[in-house]
């Protein structure tokens, strides 16, 4: 069963990666008037969402992860430069929320990947 769910993350990859950039392109661009009541705090959110964002590119081309993790990286950078013009507060702390969101997805993603491997290999004997 794990094995087939981390096969559709694999097999789904780019729409699932597209609907979390879109989400948090949205999200992180609406203009506000207040920020919402949300349980936590709001770099505990970047760090979730960018970690959501890097895991299933990470998990289907790990050996590209490099280039995976530059380009959100960059993508994040430019959500925070952009911020500002659309009435909303440009936090730089919330750049390194994300970048550490970014590593733990990458993270995530080889763990993954490493157990996937390892219950294959079971699976064989």
């Amino acid at each position: 069963m794990r094995i087939r769910a981390i096969n559709r993350v694999k097999n789904y990859w780019l729409p699932i990666s597209i609907i979390i950039f879109s989400g948090i392109t949205v999200l992180s661009l609406v203009p506000l008037e207040e920020l919402p009541n949300t349980p936590g705090s709001d770099k505990t959110h970047h760090l979730i969402a960018y970690a959501a964002l890097a895991y299933p590119a990470s998990l289907r081309r790990p050996a590209g992860w490099r280039y995976t993790i530059l380009f959100f990286t960059l993508y994040s950078g430019l959500i925070e430069i952009i911020q500002p013009y659309m009435n909303r507060y440009s936090d730089w702390i919330d750049f390194v929320a994300n970048i550490i969101g970014l590593a733990l997805g990458l993270i995530l993603a080889l763990l993954t990947d490493k157990l996937q491997d390892n219950l294959n290999d079971q699976l064989k004997r």
